[in-house]
């Protein structure tokens, strides 16, 4: 079924925070490294991406997971999937198996869902994370000036772990987690060109940050802005996640319902972080808030970012239920 129309008809669940879920196997350096990458000189824990080829038994438990809680749309374990962000851990050449295998196993379990509730079928979104540079703001504070990338060379990243995510299989593209404007037209430009390339399109969703209570990303946009900046693009959906529970999101949220020609998505985190960095909002009180801005009518999509469990999405799934999706505006020609 065309999830364009399926958006039209009922509220689409996002899963949930991978990276959560992934902590509580209390993996090992042996873990990440499997056979592979055991003689791999530079320690990997910690790179979770890479589990969908050393654990992939791991990632499609996850999958299941979620699928179980009522997620129509399970993201890929590739939020740091590009060959900028797997220089960390000197990956560069493992990036498009990364990116393959990861889209492969969501596949796989999505199909095996889709099969037991034809009536209910789930999607694959090809996770796009930001990178760790940023191609609007300089690192340096004694040269203002200076940038420690290039646009071309993040369209290039975005483009090769976009080409290899569709290879394995994936439905959506998500461009997530934006706190650069300039990050995710660098994307948005490089998805683009193998569209060309390839001879088709996926939808693709763009999902922003806004980082903290000033209302703006970290490269200095308010939502409308933000908004403004990408709208050019035929997206499938708009949206925020991460940074904001789902109570300090709803502002923003409206911004978009109001402004936005495309569907609307929302992931919060599961409330802010503790003293501790950890996010203990309880699956009911996320839920509840939800609850909020679906009785406004703001939303299509929604799910959870980081904290956020297959309890936290099962509480969202059951009240996202109740209520009808947002109807896309009829926006006036000048």
């Amino acid at each position: 079924m065309d999830i364009k129309e399926l958006l039209t008809r009922r509220i689409l669940l996002l899963d949930g925070a991978m990276g959560t879920m992934i902590q509580r196997y209390k993996l090992t350096e042996e873990d990440f490294r499997g056979e592979r990458f055991k003689d791999h000189q530079y320690s990997l824990k910690g790179n979770n991406d890479l589990l969908s080829v050393t654990r992939p038994d791991i990632i499609k438990d996850i999958h299941r997971a979620y699928f179980e809680a009522g997620a129509d749309i399970a993201e890929t374990n590739t939020f740091s999937s590009t060959t900028i962000a797997q220089a960390d851990y000197h990956l560069e050449d493992a990036v498009y198996d990364i990116n393959y295998q990861s889209a492969r196993l969501a596949r796989e379990v999505a199909d095996e869902f889709t099969a037991q509730q034809p009536d209910k079928p789930r999607f694959v979104a090809g996770s796009i994370g930001p990178t760790n540079r940023t191609a609007s703001l300089s690192p340096d504070v004694n040269n203002p000036g200076y940038r420690a990338i290039s646009f071309d060379q993040l369209a290039q990243a975005y483009k090769e772990q976009a080409r290899a995510l569709i290879d394995g299989g994936v439905d959506i593209l998500l461009v997530e987690t934006v706190f650069d404007t300039l990050n995710a037209k660098a994307a948005l430009f490089g998805i683009s060109e193998l569209f060309e390339e390839i001879g088709r399109e996926l939808p693709v969703m763009v999902s922003g940050t806004i980082t903290d209570a000033s209302g703006r990303t970290l490269s200095g946009q308010t939502t409308q802005a933000f908004l403004i900046s990408l709208e050019h693009m035929p997206l499938l959906s708009i949206g925020l996640n991460c940074a904001l529970g789902a109570k300090e999101l709803r502002p923003y949220l409206q911004v978009l319902a109001k402004e936005s020609e495309f569907f609307v998505s929302a992931h919060p985190n599961a409330g802010l972080p503790n003293e501790f960095g950890e996010y203990d909002e309880t699956p009911e009180a996320m839920a509840a808030q939800i609850e909020v801005f679906l009785k406004e009518g703001l939303i299509n999509i929604i799910g959870g970012c980081c904290g956020t469990t297959p309890e936290h999405i099962k509480a969202i799934a059951e009240v996202a239920a109740k209520y009808p999706p947002r109807p896309l505006p009829v926006m006036e020609v000048h």
